[in-house]
């Protein structure tokens, strides 16, 4: 269903955004639009978009979440690092 991926998006900005409630209106068109719900009554946040704006724009929205970084990775970046020439 073409819906899931951008439900699955909604899903993680409103994990990410504690205290904001989210929601998406799919349109006739097929199209997918971004609302807020505040105090019971929702605001249009975006434009109807096709699916992968639609998602790209809820990646974006939001504090994002740092990367994980195992102790071989962080090694490795640490080794990449050129040292001064003496």
């Amino acid at each position: 269903m073409r819906s899931t991926r951008a439900s699955a998006a909604l899903a993680r900005l409103n994990q990410r955004s504690e205290g904001r409630r989210y929601t998406m209106a799919l349109t006739s068109s097929g199209l997918f639009k971004l609302r807020e719900r505040i105090a019971g009554v929702e605001q249009a946040l975006s434009d109807a978009l096709p699916l992968d704006d639609f998602v790209r724009l809820l990646n974006s929205m939001g504090p994002q979440k740092a990367p994980r970084i195992t102790k071989n990775e962080a090694a490795f970046a640490q080794q990449l690092v050129r040292k001064p020439k003496t």
